[in-house]
């Protein structure tokens, strides 16, 4: 019996995997929620978070009205659809106000966290960034980003304030979203940065340089934000 809390993540991979065999056709419509869930047997909130997840993955797309459609493979495959899902937190914070707090919080918690990841820590942060790449190059999104949230989330682990890991993990939901967000229109180009950004904090964070490892940090945000059209 799967944790609750990763129910909507292995909903998400089946669907993914429906997509990708082509169980589930391109430009085929859902069926109804409530259709959808019992016959996959999970519940309705599991399957609609599982939903929202591989749409912003840009797997599906909802037209109003219409209902949730598969993406073309062809249109949406390294970041050819050009087009990125809506920002599911728009009632509260702006895409934009969720990257200029993490370049502020995440860049100071990868300064804290110099010093104090064992080498343990810093292998799994490579293994984690290896995943991202192979996982890339075959189209696993969801492993690509699964990848990405546990290598930062080592780096949080780490960090020697409490009130930092406290205030990261209070915005956990929207720094996932800001991580899956771009990757519509993410092309090779840019991961190939973006791993390569990776390991730059890695090799400070191994030398147990903190303002390196604050200043990689935040630069590699200031990268992903600008893949999202941003400039925080």
């Amino acid at each position: 019996m799967f944790n609750k809390t990763l129910v909507p993540q292995s909903v998400a991979r089946d669907l993914q995997t429906m997509i990708q065999t082509g169980a589930l056709k391109p430009g085929e419509k859902i069926p109804s929620q409530r259709e959808f869930s019992q016959k996959l047997g999970v519940s309705r909130a599991s399957l609609r978070e599982a939903l929202l997840t591989l749409e912003t993955l840009g797997l599906l797309k909802t037209e109003a009205g219409r209902g949730t459609f598969v993406t073309d493979p062809a249109e949406s495959a390294q970041g050819a659809s050009g087009e990125m899902a809506p920002w599911r937190y728009s009632d509260r914070y702006s895409v934009f106000d969720v990257f200029q707090t993490r370049i502020l919080l995440e860049g100071e918690i990868a300064r804290l966290s110099a010093g104090r990841l064992a080498e343990l820590q810093l292998d799994q942060m490579e293994r984690a960034t290896q995943t991202m790449e192979e996982c890339w190059a075959r189209q696993d999104r969801l492993a690509n980003v699964e990848a990405d949230l546990a290598f930062h989330g080592i780096i949080v682990s780490a960090c020697s304030n409490a009130m930092l890991q406290a205030l990261y993990h209070t915005v956990r939901d929207q720094v996932t979203e800001t991580q899956r967000q771009p990757i519509p229109i993410t092309d090779p180009e840019r991961m190939k940065d973006s791993i390569d950004e990776h390991r730059r904090i890695i090799a400070a964070l191994r030398a147990n340089n903190g303002p390196e490892a604050k200043q990689a940090m935040e630069s590699h945000i200031r990268n992903t934000a600008r893949c999202a059209g941003l400039l925080p």
